[in-house]
């Protein structure tokens, strides 16, 4: 908001009357003597004196100029933003178990260098839980399995009469190795209608022996196979790289360093 406060013995210019709100007053501009003009910007009367203009931005203006200025630009906006968390999954509910797929992100760890190198491959978490009724689940007993990209990949090549068999010790290599045994195991269906998925956890710690199994359709394991062949991936932080790559490093690197990577064998 700006106040202009002129004195003038002049009419004001015509420019002025249809860009500004005006009040005036001034027997020079009379042009009715003895009479009284209103409009929505000038006033006249007979009185004779002095000019006076006062010059006021509208309202509006000042809004739409206020808005304009407050309002994030895209590179502010962009600027420190982070992704919301976003949770994914994968359900199938059969009258003996439910079967839940979850994905878990790769770990990475900064070298001094600025980079990051990927210190855990990603993997797909799959969740066993038996049913206690018509569609109700006891997830307290649940059986967890995590599938790596390996056997992501032994599961998409499986053939339809094929079967197959994974072995997990999440404690090997420790003092209570051995003593937690999970076997997840892929036999087809007798009708070839898909395959049966049976997990076997065996916890000496806890006292537990499951046995927990659902049947898969051809269908359900079609799903399976595209969720993790779009998945693997990411799960291998290749989509990180592919993000960080800047066509001007890697070229002077290559050039710097003639044996680089592939550059060695193409170029011998």
């Amino acid at each position: 908001m700006s106040n202009l406060q002129l004195q003038l013995h002049s009419p004001p210019p015509t420019s002025l009357l249809s860009s500004s709100s005006l009040s005036c007053s001034s027997s020079y501009l009379n042009p009715f003597p003895k009479h009284s003009f209103s409009s929505r910007f000038l006033t006249f009367n007979n009185t004779h004196k002095p000019f006076s203009l006062r010059c006021r931005h509208s309202k509006l203006f000042d809004q739409n100029t206020l808005a304009s200025s407050q309002r994030p630009t895209r590179s502010t906006a962009s600027v420190g933003a982070l992704p919301p968390r976003v949770y994914v999954g994968y359900s199938i509910y059969k009258g003996k178990a439910a079967l839940t797929l979850t994905p878990r992100p790769p770990e990475f760890t900064p070298l001094d260098s600025g980079a990051f190198k990927i210190s855990k491959e990603g993997y797909v978490l799959l969740q066993f839980a038996p049913a206690v009724g018509v569609r109700q689940y006891d997830w307290n007993r649940k059986q967890v399995f995590s599938l790596s990209v390996g056997e992501m990949g032994s599961l998409i090549s499986l053939g339809p009469r094929e079967s197959c068999e994974f072995f997990h010790d999440p404690l090997k290599g420790k003092s209570d190795e051995g003593k937690v045994r999970k076997v997840l195991k892929l036999e087809p269906l007798p009708d070839g209608s898909g395959h049966f998925f049976n997990l076997s956890v065996q916890n000496k710690l806890v006292n537990v022996d499951e046995n927990i199994f659902i049947p898969v359709t051809k269908a359900e394991l079609a799903v399976l196979n595209s969720t993790f062949n779009y998945i693997m991936p990411y799960l291998l932080g290749w989509h990180t790289f592919a993000n960080s790559i800047k066509p001007d490093d890697y070229s002077e690197t290559n050039n710097a360093n003639p044996r680089y990577g592939g550059d060695y064998e193409w170029n011998r």
